[in-house]
């Protein structure tokens, strides 16, 4: 499935929504810009982490050193 961001025209903004309802969820399905802004700041998020393992940057640590911590916490 594809997704597209538009910009509407609050002239016509109710007929384009009328008419997307016309198609069931799995055609076309309607998302919140909510749920785009939150998937951009996601990928920007993993953009950076992962331009900091590939450049050596990135702290790692083993499983036992995160399990140990998550005790510390609990």
């Amino acid at each position: 499935m594809h997704t597209i961001q538009l910009k509407i025209s609050e002239k016509v903004y109710d007929k384009f929504i009328w008419l997307l309802s016309k198609f069931n969820k799995d055609e076309v399905e309607i998302v919140s810009e909510s749920e785009s802004s939150d998937f951009t700041a996601t990928k920007d998020y993993l953009q950076q982490e992962l331009n900091e393992i590939e450049s050596g940057k990135a702290n790692f640590i083993s499983q036992q050193e995160f399990e140990d911590r998550l005790n510390e916490i609990a």
